[in-house]
């Protein structure tokens, strides 16, 4: 007997992975079954990539990622840095400035799962894939 762990990513509130679930494939000469396992309630968010289930030893990026814009930079330095928060006449409308201390306007994008709101929300669903119980 071998035991495999293998960990399916599935954003589609896991349809495509209830759909496996105590059934039976065959590997090469092997029959074998798909259970489910139980969450480690553990899994760590890589603060500085801003991804699920990896840390330090296993980040490939050599540089902090803004949780907000996915930016090269620290959150902390995402109104210096961000073009978003920087006045721009070209565009139509022009862009103003964001005023220091004031939070940024714009809303962008999870690096995980591409919805609305910054990766480290708890509305992300690779967050809830971790975390809710079913």
């Amino acid at each position: 007997m071998a035991i495999i762990w293998i960990d399916i990513w599935d954003t589609q509130n896991r349809s495509n992975t209830k759909k496996i679930i105590n059934r039976y494939f065959n590997i090469g000469s092997f029959i074998v079954m798909v259970c489910r396992a139980n969450m480690n309630l553990d899994v760590p968010q890589y603060k500085n990539c801003w991804k699920w289930g990896h840390t330090a030893g296993v980040c490939c990026i050599q540089w902090a990622k803004c949780v907000k814009c996915n930016g090269p930079y620290l959150i902390s330095y995402h109104y210096y840095f961000a073009w978003c928060c920087k006045a721009n006449n070209k565009t139509n409308p022009s862009r103003l400035e964001t005023k220091k201390g004031n939070p940024c306007p714009y809303s962008f994008k999870c690096l995980n799962c591409k919805d609305d709101y910054q990766a480290n929300s708890n509305k992300c669903s690779f967050w809830r894939y971790y975390f809710d119980k079913e």
